[in-house]
């Protein structure tokens, strides 16, 4: 859906002109413009502001996880107590998730297993991790792991996290059948600007996502190409890369 948009976008833009049709050549001049269409209160030497200098590229924020935003904290808090404390699943007790009060209501216990926060927090505790398989896979509702798992779970709609919305903070409490507990605060998500993932990290999620339809050779092939694209002379060269072969 995202990526398709504005690759539609693009098409429908490049389509007229390339059948004749003519346009003005900058679209922010003129009396009827851009900026009067869309944004009459606006400033237009913000378009210039640090031209060269600042690159908005480089603000982007990309997802670690596969799942519904307000379950990226989550994950990641739990994954550290995983990764600190390493625990039996017939250890656990009890794991109690505090997000904001807004966000809450958009990931409890929901149909979509992706925008699940009781459902993903259970396949974080099976397998470790969450991939784009296990976050949509439906059968999985009903494996008996996760059920169980499922049930140790707790949302709780935290009033003082609202206050500090739109930025995602979750605290994640994991409590074990011995009394052991262990907490852990997500104030930047993995991924995020604040938090950035390492290169390796974000060729992963790559992978986790292509492999499966392009296979693991076309798939790395794809990946040193995009990362080296400055020596790549013909960009139709990619194309053979990013179709899937029958």
């Amino acid at each position: 859906m995202f990526g398709g948009i504005p690759a539609r976008n693009g098409v429908n833009a490049a389509l007229p002109i390339h059948l004749g049709a003519t346009g003005v050549d900058d679209v922010f001049s003129g009396s009827d413009n851009f900026l009067m269409a869309f944004g009459p209160e606006a400033n237009p030497a913000g378009l210039i502001e640090g031209l060269g200098k600042r690159f908005e590229i480089t603000q982007t924020n990309i997802k670690k996880w596969t799942v519904g935003s307000p379950i990226q904290a989550p994950l990641d808090a739990l994954q550290a107590i995983q990764q600190k404390h390493p625990f039996r699943l017939d250890e656990l007790a009890k794991v109690v998730v505090r997000i904001a009060t807004s966000e809450a209501k958009t990931v409890n216990d929901r149909n979509m297993q992706d925008i699940s926060l009781q459902q993903m927090v259970a396949v974080m505790l099976v397998d470790k991790t969450v991939s784009f398989r296990a976050a949509h896979d439906k059968a999985r509702v009903e494996e008996p792991d996760i059920v169980r798992e499922r049930a140790k779970i707790e949302l709780v709609p935290d009033e003082r996290l609202e206050r500090l919305y739109p930025q995602l903070v979750a605290v994640v409490e994991v409590t074990l059948h011995s009394g052991a507990t262990y907490t852990q605060r997500i104030d930047a998500v993995r991924g995020t600007v604040q938090n950035p993932m390492t290169r390796e990290e974000v060729v992963a999620k790559c992978r986790d996502l292509m492999d499966p339809f392009l296979g693991g050779a076309q798939s790395k092939g794809l990946v040193d190409a995009v990362l080296n694209l400055d020596a790549v002379s013909n960009l139709g060269l990619l194309r053979p890369l990013l179709q899937r072969r029958k």
